[in-house]
């Protein structure tokens, strides 16, 4: 019994848990009721745009940084038979979109869909080229979730991807277009670098759920020592985000089946294994989600039980304090009335008044017989076990 006490009051340092608001950056539908189909309109919060092109084959690799949608279609035409990643980082302007759509016979609706940034992850197959969105996520330090649109259009020896903004999570494909010389991102085509970047994608899933994950254990030690309202409030923001990856997950996972069904000439066959393996990652995303679901709901209960334990703590200690006090109050207004058993002018007894009211030591009477009222009832409520936990 003295180990148990002694264990109950070791009280382990827990890690530091900030409640700054949770914010989720995730683009809204702006176009008007009854546009006309394939019309699109730059955003006022779209930022210029700046274009990367890498032209690569087994060997060699080329790159160019520029503002000039003229000049990086010439790069490329200075070095044929390579393939060809043109990065869009930003889609702030006009000319560089209007010139995509002319030079590669995109449909006015595919170029409405890359500009008006609230797809969901899907893929198109259209007569020469392939559409695929993504959605790109990224929580800053304070789980502020960025949810942005990657779109890609596959061509036979190309591929355009465009962003919203100038940073993104596809660094690590850079790295390894620079140093994999012979390797399959240099010699399997425009489609396993389509692969590539959405399987970077997801891969950054599994940083932001490791994060939450660790932010929901950090909540449930917290609640179990000391249950406070801004645990309420950051729990319901983690359900915030928890949903909106969610948004994001599952149109993923059916993107990825519809590409490994794809008959489509423009996925290279050995590339479908690397899908195959994309796919496998995003159905984890999804069952690491759902699982986290479950938890900040049950978290949610978690704490409201808690509370209401912790109210019926308080109710029973008032309760129990009233318990006692009511015979004491009924004693003490019961001889604060003061009817006196003789009339003082007249010298009348008053046989049905008070025959205590001038009895010697009577105040010392009425003390103790609250005295073991109180401790009558004290016993008997511990013995009913009120004054356990």
């Amino acid at each position: 019994m003295e180990i148990k006490e002694q264990i109950s009051k070791i009280k382990i340092p827990l890690p530091k848990l900030s409640f700054t608001k949770v914010n989720i950056i995730q683009p809204k539908r702006t176009e008007s009721p009854g546009a006309v189909p394939g019309s699109f309109f730059i955003s006022e919060n779209a930022i210029p745009s700046k274009i990367f092109v890498y032209a690569y084959d087994s060997d060699n690799l080329k790159e160019l940084e520029t503002e000039s949608i003229k000049e990086a279609f010439a790069f490329t035409q200075k070095h044929p038979n390579y393939t060809y990643w043109i990065d869009v980082k930003g889609l702030g302007t006009q000319s560089v979109l209007d010139f995509i759509q002319k030079e590669f016979k995109v449909n006015p609706l595919v170029m409405e869909d890359i500009v008006h940034t609230h797809q969901r992850p899907k893929v198109e197959e259209h007569k020469d080229y392939l559409f695929v969105v993504s959605r790109m996520l990224e929580l800053d330090r304070g789980l502020q979730l960025k949810n942005e649109q990657l779109s890609f259009l596959l061509f036979n020896n190309t591929l355009i991807s465009f962003q919203e903004d100038y940073d993104d999570v596809l660094d690590p494909v850079r790295n390894r277009l620079r140093k994999n010389v012979n390797g399959n991102i240099r010699t399997l085509g425009p489609s396993y670098m389509l692969y590539a970047l959405m399987d970077t994608v997801i891969d950054h899933y599994f940083i932001i759920v490791n994060r939450i994950g660790d932010q929901l254990d950090i909540i449930e030690d917290h609640l179990y020592q000391k249950p406070r309202k801004q645990l309420m409030f950051r729990i319901q923001g983690i359900k915030k985000l928890v949903i909106s990856m969610r948004r994001g997950a599952w149109p993923e996972r059916d993107k990825l089946n519809d590409l490994l069904r794809s008959t489509n000439d423009l996925i290279n066959v050995d590339v479908k294994l690397f899908l195959r393996d994309a796919y496998d990652h995003s159905i984890q995303i999804i069952d690491l989600i759902e699982s986290m679901r479950e938890t900040s709901a049950s978290l949610l209960d978690l704490y409201l039980s808690l509370m209401s334990n912790k109210m019926n703590e308080v109710m029973k200690t008032l309760t129990i304090i009233s318990a006692i006090f009511i015979p004491l109050t009924f004693i003490a207004g019961i001889y604060g009335m003061n009817f006196s058993r003789e009339d003082p002018t007249t010298g009348k007894v008053f046989l049905n008044n008070m025959p205590e009211l001038y009895t010697e030591n009577g105040y010392l009477y009425v003390w103790a017989v609250m005295i073991v009222i109180v401790f009558a009832q004290v016993w008997y409520f511990a013995r009913k076990g009120w004054f356990r936990d």
